[in-house]
């Protein structure tokens, strides 16, 4: 079982690489793969229970909602335009000041899919239209996803920090320098590898940049796009409770309320435009996720992330590699590194001492380093996400932060462990 389901990853990686359609090739391996276990059903089970992850649909349908409103009212427009000329005179730190910024934004916005649909929606057309190339504006803004490993809240610190006795601030304290040389590494690797596969060709400046120049900048339709994420860090900030309240949906709609009042377009438009970027972000970017869960729920089904953790929780003599690409693999393979840093961090970070080493570093090295393994993972959510926005293949942003999270990964666990 565990070799057919090898072949079948194995085959799937390729078809996705050649660019078949992502969620036929995901759909079709989950499903085989979990017939071929003999629980065909459980491939549709994951098929339901990925179509209703509130989290995901609150965050990606709504900002895309937002970022149709901006197209119609052309707000992105007046954003661009007042940003794009000057970004284009400092193009060699263009890619590395987008993955920090989203990074240091991530900090604030904890979900890495919720964070880059709403970084994305603003930072994407700016550095496409800068000239940088669509793949690599998409990868920038992926590469920044793992900020959020900085916030106390994200359940990887807690669960660490109950298992080393120690407050959440305490694990961070020990793994930050990590996160962020681990940013600073994707930041200029992708801004390296950018170089080498554009050969300094400048892309977006044709028509699109034509028609900037065509646009009188209003600074207030320039300033209505950033309104959802300086809310979203407000709240965070802000010992106010109602700002405290605001989660993605609500910044977003009240972006679109404030774009209504400002741009006085008809409310029928703005409330069609609305609702058509949520039904194009199901379809579009929910549906690539839901397959992705049916693609995880086969491997689960035929035995291969068992099989894995297993791996993991049993390889003792080498148990700081295990510790820092198992969770990494299993997060480029599966799209998310929480289940193997979880399962890993559970069954052997409590005995961390019996192998000479500290409870929150290797808690903290399986967390990040599944952190790293998703952000260069074709079928994460946040890739997803982001290739989405800059009209590209997954694949593309994947093999674009490959170098720089591998790097990064190796870094990393020689200053934590």
């Amino acid at each position: 079982m565990i070799y057919i389901g090898l072949v079948i990853i194995a085959l799937s990686i390729y078809l996705l690489v050649k660019q078949y359609e992502s969620r036929m090739v995901l759909l079709a391996a989950g499903i085989a793969m979990a017939a071929i276990a003999g629980d065909p059903l459980a491939a549709f089970d994951a098929f339901s229970k990925s179509m209703v992850n509130g989290a995901l649909i609150q965050a990606i349908c709504s900002v895309m909602g937002f970022a149709f409103v901006m197209k119609l009212t052309e707000c992105d427009k007046h954003l661009v335009n007042l940003f794009g000329n000057g970004l284009r005179k400092i193009r060699p730190v263009l890619v590395p000041a987008a993955v920090m910024a989203t990074f240091a934004i991530n900090v604030a916005l904890p979900s890495a899919a919720g964070a880059a649909a709403a970084v994305g929606a603003i930072f994407i057309p700016i550095l496409i239209s800068s000239g940088v190339h669509p793949a690599t504006a998409g990868a920038a803004v992926l590469a920044g996803t793992f900020g959020s490993m900085l916030n106390p809240g994200l359940s990887h610190n807690p669960f660490v920090a109950k298992l080393a006795g120690v407050g959440p601030m305490d694990v961070i304290a020990v793994h930050a320098k990590a996160d962020i040389i681990g940013g600073l590494i994707g930041a200029f690797s992708l801004a390296i590898v950018d170089k080498y596969l554009t050969k300094d060709k400048a892309y977006g400046q044709g028509k699109t940049a034509d028609e900037m120049k065509k646009i009188s900048v209003n600074l207030l339709y320039a300033i209505i796009p950033l309104l959802p994420v300086v809310l979203l860090m407000l709240g965070t900030v802000s010992s106010l409770p109602v700002l405290k309240k605001v989660g993605v949906p609500h910044a977003m709609l009240i972006g679109a309320i404030i774009a209504l009042a400002v741009t006085r377009t008809k409310p029928q438009e703005i409330t069609k435009a609305f609702f058509e970027g949520m039904g194009n972000a199901f379809a579009n970017i929910m549906g690539i996720i839901i397959a992705a869960g049916v693609f995880v729920g086969g491997m689960t089904s035929i035995g291969l992330v068992k099989a894995f953790i297993d791996l993991l929780t049993h390889a003792t003599g080498i148990v700081k590699y295990a510790a820092t690409f198992g969770p990494f693999l299993l997060a480029v393979i599966a799209g998310s590194g929480d289940a193997a840093a979880f399962a890993f961090n559970e069954a052997v970070t409590p005995h961390a001492q019996k192998f000479g080493l500290e409870v929150i570093n290797m808690g903290s090295i399986a967390a990040l380093t599944g952190c790293f393994g998703r952000t260069m993972s074709p079928i994460a959510g946040a890739t997803i996400v982001c290739a989405t926005i800059a009209g590209v293949s997954p694949m593309e942003l994947a093999k674009r932060n490959a170098p720089g999270m591998i790097i990064a990964t190796i870094v990393s666990m020689f200053i934590l462990l």
